[in-house]
C-alpha cells in the first residue's frame, strides 16, 4: 500500500507540473468534456452505485447515508451541470492579489497559484469525488481522491468517466487519480509530505478529527455542522416558521441543515405552536427543553425531552432541538456553547437585534432572515464547494476556486542590485 499510494502521489505531482501552466481555455474544455462524459458513461455509473447501496442496505445503513450515496440519472444530471458551471467561472490562477512599484522601481505583484496536488478524505458521498476533481481541476491543481469503501464502486465509475475525458483534452490525465478506500491508504496520504500539499477531510468529526490530529501534511479543516435558528423576541412568525422548516427538513442529511432552534421567550406564545406543528408536519422529531414542552403540551403535539447531549448533536436527520431563552445574549452564550463554528441563523424585525447576532457569533456563516441552508458554495455563487472550512486559517466558510490557491510574489527589475 505504501509503494501504490506513493505511486499515485508522484504521478498526480508530475501532472500537477503540467497543469499549473495550463490555459483557462484548455481547462474549460477538458471540463467540458468531464460533463459530457458523466452523461455518457451514466449507465455504468448508476450500476455501480446501484451495487454500493445495495451493498449498503444490506449493512443496515441509516436513510441518511443511503440518501447520500445514492445517484440517479437526476442526480448525475446535476453534478454534470455543476462541472459545467465550474467551466464557466473566472479561472482564479494568476489573478491579482495586490500589487505596487517602489521606490527603487521594482514591480512587485502577488498572484494566485494552484497548490499543487491536493488529497480530498471523504466519506460515501459520490457527489464529492466530481466536484474535488473538477474544481481542483479548474484551480490548476492534481486531485488524489480518496473516498469511503461504501461508495467504491460508484467513485471509481466516476473517476473512469473523468478520466476518459482529460484523455480526450490537453490536460495530463493523471491530474484526477482515485486513491484505494481502505484505511492503510488513508495514513499514507497523510504521510505523504513533499508530494501531497494539502488535505481536505470532508465527513464526520472522527474522520475529521483523525486527519487534523495525525496528519504531517498541512490541513484545511472542514467542520461539522451543529446549525442553529435564533428566533428573536420581534420576529415575523410566518417567516419565521418557514425558515425553520427549510432549514431543518428541506435536505436533513447535509451539514447546512438545522440542528436546533433557539426561541426567545418573548415571541414562543405565538411562534412555538405553529412551529411545533409545521415541524411535525414535515415529519420532524423535536427533542424539547421544558419550555418548549409546556408549548407542545398545549398545542397537543407530541415531543421527546432534550438530553444534556442533544444540544451538541449534528443529527443529519429528521431530528431538531429546541429551546427557548430569555435574551439574544443567552442565545448567542447558547451557541458559543454548543456550536460546531459553521451556520448560524437569526429571524428578527430588529435591526438592532440583527447587527448584534452577527457581531458576537463566532461562525464560518451567519444567515440573517433566511436559512442555514444557503451555506453553499453554488448558493454563494462559488459554483461547486470542496467543503466548508469552519477553521480561521487560510479559509472559511464555503471553499470555491479561489480557496484552492496559495500566492507567490513576482518581482520585476531592470538591473537593480541588493546593496
Amino acid at each position: 500500500m505504501v509503494d501504490e499510494v506513493q505511486t499515485l502521489a508522484r504521478r498526480a505531482r508530475e501532472a500537477a507540473a503540467d497543469l499549473a501552466p495550463a490555459t483557462r481555455a484548455a481547462k474549460d474544455a477538458a471540463l467540458e468534456l468531464v460533463a459530457d462524459r458523466l452523461l455518457e458513461h451514466l449507465p455504468a455509473i448508476l450500476a455501480a452505485n446501484a451495487a454500493d447501496v445495495e451493498r449498503a442496505c444490506e449493512a443496515g445503513a441509516s436513510a441518511t447515508v443511503v440518501d447520500r450515496l445514492t445517484l440517479d440519472r437526476s442526480r448525475v444530471a446535476s453534478i454534470a451541470e455543476a462541472v459545467r458551471q465550474i467551466a464557466w467561472l473566472p479561472d482564479p490562477v494568476g489573478e491579482v492579489v495586490r500589487g505596487y512599484t517602489l521606490p527603487n522601481g521594482l514591480e512587485l505583484t502577488q498572484v494566485r497559484v494552484p497548490f499543487g496536488v491536493v488529497g480530498m478524505i471523504y466519506e460515501g458521498r459520490p457527489n464529492v469525488t466530481v466536484d474535488a476533481a473538477a474544481l481542483c481541476l479548474k484551480s490548476g491543481n492534481a486531485a488524489l481522491l480518496r473516498g469511503s469503501s461504501s461508495a467504491a464502486c460508484s467513485n471509481g465509475a466516476l473517476v473512469d468517466a473523468m478520466r476518459a475525458a482529460l484523455e480526450k483534452s490537453d490536460l495530463p490525465v493523471d491530474a484526477v487519480q482515485l486513491v484505494p478506500p481502505d484505511r492503510a491508504a488513508v495514513g499514507e496520504l497523510m504521510r505523504a509530505r513533499g508530494l501531497v500539499d494539502v488535505l481536505i477531510p470532508r465527513g464526520g468529526a472522527d474522520l475529521i478529527d483523525t486527519i487534523v490530529e495525525q496528519s504531517t501534511v498541512p490541513v484545511i479543516e472542514t467542520g461539522v455542522g451543529n446549525c442553529h435558528v435564533y428566533v428573536d423576541a420581534v420576529a415575523d412568525v410566518e417567516r419565521a416558521v418557514r425558515i425553520l422548516v427549510n432549514a431543518k427538513a428541506q435536505r436533513p442529511s447535509v451539514c447546512n441543515a438545522a440542528e436546533t432552534v433557539l426561541v426567545h421567550a418573548d415571541v414562543a406564545p405565538t411562534f412555538l405552536p405553529a412551529a411545533l406543528r409545521a415541524l411535525a408536519g414535515a415529519g420532524v422529531t423535536v427533542h424539547a427543553d421544558e419550555r418548549v414542552a409546556g408549548y407542545a403540551e398545549q398545542a397537543g403535539i407530541d415531543v421527546v425531552p432534550a438530553t444534556d447531549e442533544d444540544w451538541d448533536t449534528e443529527y443529519l436527520s429528521l431530528d431538531i432541538a429546541a429551546g427557548v431563552v430569555d435574551s439574544l445574549d443567552d442565545a448567542v452564550a447558547h451557541i458559543r456553547a454548543h456550536g460546531s463554528g459553521h451556520t448560524e441563523a437569526i429571524v428578527t424585525s430588529l435591526q438592532d437585534s440583527a447587527r448584534r447576532f452577527v457581531a458576537s457569533v463566532d461562525s464560518a456563516a451567519v444567515m440573517v432572515n433566511l436559512s442555514t441552508r444557503f451555506t453553499d458554495g453554488e448558493e454563494f455563487g462559488f459554483g461547486a464547494e470542496i467543503g466548508i472550512s469552519t477553521q480561521k486559517l487560510h479559509a472559511r466558510g464555503p471553499m470555491g476556486l479561489r480557496e484552492l490557491t496559495s500566492t507567490k510574489w513576482v518581482a520585476v527589475g531592470d538591473g537593480q542590485v541588493r546593496g
